[in-house]
């Protein structure tokens, strides 16, 4: 008998559905007419033992036991889905073929592997244990799937990495969480201060952001712009480059700040002969927008509707569980597998069926067409998010579902449309010995970009559309006559709180908030704070635990929020730490890297984290009041982020 072992009930009957039937329904299970059955985890069953199953005594929190480092680690059952396990540890006996049926991610590998290992499968069984990838739930898709098995040792780096992962939470969680919590006490503070090692870096951006904001002063800097004519008196406009020499009038960033330097341009500009010093015209194309992976997809949904993280997450799982119309959604990927090319005119079929609103003033698809996206070598265990080949009946979809079905597949659609092409002519112009600059850009052909439709606070390809501009007919070498000077006051601006999109984005491309140019440079590829996965539960979970709180758009930090980092080192609050450990990771699965040597630094640097925490009080937090809630108790290590505790009882969080 084969088993078919799946993460969630969802996708134990998406497979059993193309088994062979009639089929025989059991509690936790579905058995095929040929024997083999499918069964299914809840998540996961097992999570990371508390700290007092390794010694009664941490039971109590003391600052002398830290840190608690486990030689021998313990998993334990979890007590809302025991009755899953015993039913799994029943079929696992009797099966004579295991698959592991984890979702596509290195967290649906554990989870699966995790439980075989907790059962004890050893021998021949555990070697010929296979692996299906599913990514989506219909059952065409699900048949090719099944056809396509493969050996499950080949991902033993991918559930290493996640247990390194796991194992890495707990320790940093649970040690950090019960040292500053501690230390809190003697200043007064009577709440939990929860600390990981991905929702504290992600408060500490917050948190600076806000302070940068509240500390901003305003300058005014000046610009200056050119009025030219050419002989036939059409007049274009260009601006000033400074030049080195005006470096001791600007700031870090380029602005003049002098007015009297800026004047001084202006009177020297102003009705004086000019010249065209350089003109660079040329044809341009820029390539189709890649699908969306989770980020991606939450980013746009954020600026376009207003969505959070967790609802766009909710809203894809919907949309791939309950209506089967997308692809797994928690994916980090946006390639697709140049197999899939094939499926593609039944895709695009069913798009047009279902979301013909998409198209409705562009051409036709071409199905021929071969974008940037399809590359195998960039598609691992899942590819991006896209459309299934079934029909969407969109009335039959909440807002929120039909939007994000709607984004998926218009970036899908561009796939099969051409690049789109224009003409740039960038210009110098040479004034009075200044330097002067202008660009403008004329549209060929619109491609792929006719399938989005031009907002005023929308970018459709993420890259920044510059407006389209005509300039008069130049050339090299020509005069021209440059008019009165404008001078142009402009304020400096503070920093923008962020919002939903901003903040994904930056956990997203981490090294721009890294300090240490070494890491920055090592990140720029593999930066990620969080996963694609787990980013909305960690933002959610620092407004549960009263860190974060909302002003309209904007996210702010709480006093509490701000307490807690300005009394933790900073190594504890910036991206460089986390970072580095997703950077670790991601070696481990690709097997660049070992689990010793992640885990060996992890616990030598918590040493002297603890004793550092154990030096001194944590002030910032006097005089301020925990939130009035209680946490909720969660599994270390499992699939989200940090840690927290129940009436003094540490407690991991899930997954970072």
């Amino acid at each position: 008998m084969i088993l078919y072992i799946a993460e969630k009930p969802s996708l134990g009957r998406a497979i059993a559905d193309v088994l062979p039937k009639p089929h025989k329904k059991g509690e936790g299970y579905i058995t095929a007419a040929n024997g083999d059955t499918v069964s299914w985890c809840i998540g996961h069953l097992l999570e990371q033992a508390e700290p007092d199953s390794y010694d009664p005594a941490f039971k109590s929190w003391s600052f002398d036991h830290l840190p608690i480092v486990p030689q021998q680690w313990k998993m334990t059952p979890k007590s809302k889905t025991r009755g899953q396990l015993s039913v799994l540890r029943k079929l696992v006996k009797q099966a004579s073929q295991l698959v592991n049926a984890g979702d596509p991610d290195r967290e649906g590998q554990l989870l699966v592997d995790e439980v075989i290992a907790y059962l004890g499968v050893k021998g021949d069984k555990l070697e010929q244990t296979q692996r299906l990838l599913v990514s989506d739930l219909n059952p065409q898709a699900v048949k090719r799937a099944l056809g396509q098995l493969r050996s499950n040792r080949e991902f033993i780096p991918l559930s290493t990495s996640a247990l390194a992962r796991s194992r890495a939470d707990w320790l940093y969680g649970m040690n950090m969480t019960r040292a500053y919590t501690l230390q809190g006490r003697k200043v007064g503070y009577q709440g939990v201060l929860s600390v990981g090692r991905v929702q504290t870096p992600l408060l500490g951006l917050v948190v600076r952001r806000d302070e940068a904001i509240e500390n901003f002063v305003s300058k005014p800097f000046y610009e200056v712009q050119a009025n030219l004519y050419t002989q036939e008196q059409a007049h274009f406009k260009a601006k000033w480059q400074p030049s080195e020499a005006c470096q001791p009038y600007m700031d870090e960033e380029g602005r003049v700040l002098s007015r009297r330097l800026a004047e001084n341009v202006v009177g020297r500009i102003t009705e004086q002969p000019a010249k065209v010093t350089d003109l660079q015209a040329k044809d341009k194309q820029q390539g189709q927008p890649l699908p969306y992976n989770l980020s991606s997809l939450q980013i746009d949904a954020a600026k376009r509707f207003g969505m959070s993280a967790k609802t766009v997450l909710d809203t894809c799982q919907s949309l791939y569980e309950k209506h089967k119309l997308i692809t797994y959604p928690r994916s980090d990927s946006r390639y697709l597998p140049k197999e899939q090319l094939a499926l593609a005119p039944r895709v695009i079929d069913a798009v047009l069926k279902g979301a013909g609103e998409l198209t409705a003033q562009c051409t036709a698809p071409d199905p021929k067409i071969v974008s940037k996206a399809w590359n195998d070598v960039k598609v691992d265990a899942h590819h991006a998010i896209v459309p299934t080949e079934k029909v969407a009946n969109l009335s039959a979809l909440s807002q929120a579902e039909k939007q994000i079905y709607l984004q998926v597949a218009r970036q899908y659609l561009a796939q099969f449309y051409p690049v789109y092409r224009y003409h740039e002519t960038q210009v110098e112009v040479e004034i009075a010995g200044g330097h002067f600059h202008t660009k403008a850009k004329q549209e060929i052909a619109p491609g792929w970009k006719q399938l989005f439709p031009k907002r005023s606070d929308d970018k459709a390809d993420g890259e920044g559309d510059e407006a389209l501009a005509l300039l008069p007919p130049l050339h090299k070498g020509q005069e021209l006559h440059s008019g009165q000077g404008e001078l142009i006051e402009k304020q400096t601006q503070p920093p923008k709180a962020f919002t939903d999109a901003s903040l994904l984005s930056a956990m997203t491309g981490i090294s721009r908030y890294v300090s240490n140019p070494e890491i920055r440079k090592i990140l720029k590829e593999t930066d990620g704070l969080g996963t694609e996965a787990t980013r909305a539960g960690i933002i959610e979970l620092l407004f549960k635990r009263g860190f974060l709180a909302r002003q309209g758009k904007s996210i702010v930090s709480t006093p509490v929020g701000r307490g807690l980092i300005n009394s933790l080192p900073e190594s504890a609050t910036t991206p460089d730490m986390t970072a580095l450990w997703e950077s670790h990771l991601d070696a481990i699965s690709r097997k660049e890297a070992k689990y010793l040597s992640f885990m060996a630094p992890l616990v030598e640097s918590l040493n002297g984290l603890i004793m550092q925490a154990g030096a001194q009080l944590p002030k910032a937090l006097q005089g301020v009041e925990a939130p009035k809630r209680s946490f909720k108790k969660r599994g270390y290590g499992n699939r989200r982020g940090g840690a927290t505790a129940t009436k003094g009882k540490a407690s991991g969080s899930k997954r970072d």
